[in-house]
């Protein structure tokens, strides 16, 4: 039987005390980590806390505020809904979609003309304009963008820039420069806490909060969404344990233009519709994905709501300026202290 050479102990010993070390580092690490989120989260909820406080000190009337609160938080939930989407394209494709906001303008039309010309519910006529945007966002991303994947990202920019424009023309051609609108049956106005709040936007509201809820059911309970998680994580490791990535990759592509849709359905009573509608929420979008995390799908919707109230606040604080003037300096501000996200981790 051979002995063992001097130096295997030791090695063995440093080898362990090496990995032990790591383990150790990495534990460190994530408890930070953990430590840093929660310190975030209690720092967000004091702030908003207070934006509320001083909101009903310096509001003529509590009605303002509470108003202000009210219609904050409705609009905020579907806000949440579109930059879930966007937020989930990007985690997965690693691909920044200028043209999302594009794909919730042809949901706005698509149910219009259901409306107008087949006198369906409005908010029924969702289960066309999902499935509709479903096949379309499978389609753009199989037979265009595809392509782009791994490509610099000037390169997807330019592509996703050059859909909208298509969209957004393609949507002027057909139905018209003339403004559009869909009237909810019914609609009236429901009193909220001393507020005033119109049942189409309660509807929408309530709509973006379950097809949210439905969409990390997905994520976190099938096998799909295994596959969406994995992908996201690592999309070469997904590779060698069997997955499709390019299947994944124009799946979820697909599922983030079914949230733009979905969305544009549920917010076809409150806005007027034009080929260029979508370009507003783009711009929200962007400014929620960034401020929840890029890539955080919780992070967007909990984003969504903050920009909501933001934006109605803003009117208190800062009266006779945009509304966007006071999301635009809370999006700076995030950037400053914390360019992960509110919600985001450090990479």
């Amino acid at each position: 039987m051979s002995e063992p050479q001097p130096g295997a102990s030791s090695s063995r010993t440093d080898l362990e005390e090496d990995t032990s070390a790591a383990s150790t580092a990495s534990a460190g690490h994530g408890r930070r980590a953990a430590v840093t989120i929660t310190r975030s989260r209690v720092v967000l909820a004091v702030v908003i806390a207070a934006a509320v406080v001083l909101a009903y000190v310096r509001a003529d009337s509590p009605v303002i505020a509470t108003q202000a609160i009210v219609t904050g938080l409705l609009i905020g939930g579907v806000y949440g809904l579109v930059a879930m989407g966007l937020t989930l394209i990007f985690g997965v494709l690693d691909i920044v979609n200028f043209a999302h906001g594009a794909f919730l303008a042809v949901a706005l039309f698509v149910t219009w003309w259901l409306v107008s010309n087949s006198g369906l519910h409005p908010y029924v006529t969702m289960l066309v304009t999902a499935p509709v945007m479903f096949a379309l966002g499978y389609a753009v991303q199989r037979g265009i963008l595809s392509g782009a994947m791994g490509k610099p990202l000037e390169n997807q920019l330019l592509i996703t820039l050059g859909i909208a424009l298509v969209l957004e023309n393609a949507l002027l051609l057909i139905f018209g420069a003339n403004p559009k609108s869909v009237s909810l049956p019914g609609d009236r106005a429901i009193g909220i806490l001393g507020a005033v709040a119109d049942l189409s936007r309660i509807i929408a509201f309530v709509g973006a909060l379950l097809l949210a809820g439905l969409l990390f059911l997905v994520l976190q309970r099938t096998r799909l969404g295994t596959a969406i998680r994995a992908v996201a994580a690592n999309a070469k490791g997904a590779q060698l344990v069997g997955i499709d990535t390019r299947r994944i990759h124009a799946l979820t592509f697909a599922i983030g233009t079914a949230c733009a849709g979905a969305a544009g359905t549920l917010v076809a009573p409150l806005v007027t519709i034009e080929p260029s509608t979508g370009a507003l929420f783009n711009i929200i979008a962007f400014v929620v994905v960034v401020i929840g995390g890029m890539g955080n799908v919780v992070g967007a919707l909990i984003g969504g709501l903050i920009i909501g109230l933001t934006e109605q606040l803003g009117t208190i604080f800062l009266p006779g300026q945009s509304p966007l003037l006071s999301v635009f300096i809370v999006f700076v501000l995030v950037l400053f202290l914390r360019p992960q996200g509110l919600l985001g981790r450090s990479s």
